[in-house]
């Protein structure tokens, strides 16, 4: 029997259509691919050209990176004068102007466009209370503050606004004024373009004494500290925090103030959900335990960050409430990741741990 060769094998594969139709398609074909290439070209030329550099290197974080077109660094100085008034023991601030802020980027159809600043000042008056150890932060205790109000479209703001708080001469010594400039967003949300501060302990404030200082990274301060347990259970993926105590630093007590506190759950810097405390009599350790549940599937809770915010409420149904200082749980944070990894490894038993509150 003589088989043929592979040679002499032939297959032949015929379209049910005219040769001008098929290379009508290959035709059409070709230029989708070619459309597709040219958008993918000019969206990678988009993003290279009008995204700053610092933006496109920085690595994202779930809660601890500025949103877009906030700088990554401080630029710039704010000038601005303090004077203490002995007969009436206050300290007075006067906030001069700001010079060398960083502009800020829009896009617009095609092109970047650059604008000033919306630029406006707090001020926070805090005092250092004693160490608990020699080798524990100081806590710190806000006496007061204050903010200015905001200028429009600048990165050359002109002031003069001026703020005074009651400071006895004597805790001179352990008072620091804490300046940050922030910018306001069309959204209304504030971004910290830098700090400065003063250590009033050595300075003659007998006579006005004008400073200009360059714009530093904001530093975060300990103002008290958190007694907090973390639970997950995986069955019913339900987490657990349990806000036990907070511990916080003031100079003149009052049972006419109350504290409580928000605690969030945080992904990708967007609230998923919060719940509140029941406001408790403020103390020196003002106790709550009270236990807040949130429902977490396993990916979210490798994922988000858990943010308590302690909040300070004054007597009185119109009083505002003023933020204490918050503590945030996330991955990536050594002290915070400890508390997370002994959750993680005791399922289904709450462990408790202190954290320093921070504003």
């Amino acid at each position: 029997m003589n088989f043929p060769s592979t040679l002499q094998l032939s297959i032949q594969v015929r379209m049910p259509f005219p040769d001008d139709i098929k290379y009508s398609i290959l035709g059409i074909s070709v230029l989708l691919l070619a459309v597709a290439v040219i958008i993918l070209v000019w969206q990678v030329y988009r993003y290279y050209t009008l995204t700053p550099a610092s933006q496109r290197l920085a690595s994202p974080s779930l809660s601890g990176s500025p949103p877009p077109g906030w700088p990554l660094q401080a630029q710039g100085s704010l000038h601005f004068s303090l004077l203490y008034d002995r007969p009436r023991a206050q300290l007075l601030l006067r906030v001069l102007g700001a010079r060398g802020l960083r502009g800020a980027q829009e896009r617009g159809a095609g092109h970047s466009l650059a604008r000033g600043r919306d630029p406006l000042v707090i001020v926070r008056v805090m005092w250092a209370g004693p160490k608990d150890t020699p080798t524990s932060p100081p806590l710190y205790c806000v006496l007061s503050e204050w903010q200015s109000p905001t200028v429009t479209d600048s990165t050359n703001p002109a002031s003069g606004d001026e703020f005074s708080c009651p400071l006895p001469e004597k805790e001179i010594p352990h008072t620091t004024v804490r300046l940050e400039v922030r910018d306001v967003n069309k959204h209304s949300r504030q971004g910290i373009l830098g700090e400065v501060r003063a250590d009033l302990g050595g300075m003659n404030l007998g006579d006005p004494l004008e400073i200009q200082q360059d714009l530093q990274l904001l530093r975060k301060d300990p103002v008290g500290e958190v007694l907090l347990s973390l639970k997950y259970l995986p069955t019913s993926q339900r987490l657990e925090v349990g806000l036990l105590k907070i511990r916080t630093l003031s100079q003149s007590p009052s049972k006419h103030k109350s504290l409580y506190a928000r605690t969030s759950v945080v992904c990708n810097r967007r609230n998923l959900r919060h719940q509140k405390t029941t406001m408790k009599t403020r103390w020196e350790v003002t106790v709550f335990d009270e236990v807040m549940t949130f429902a977490l599937p396993d990916p979210q809770v490798t994922e988000c960050s858990i943010v308590v915010s302690v909040y300070e409420v004054a007597e009185g149904k119109r009083s505002p409430k003023r933020l204490i200082g918050q503590v945030n749980l996330r991955k990536g944070r050594k002290a915070e990741d400890e508390h997370w990894s002994l959750m993680m490894r005791s399922l289904r038993q709450p462990i408790a741990k202190w954290h320093l509150l921070l504003i």
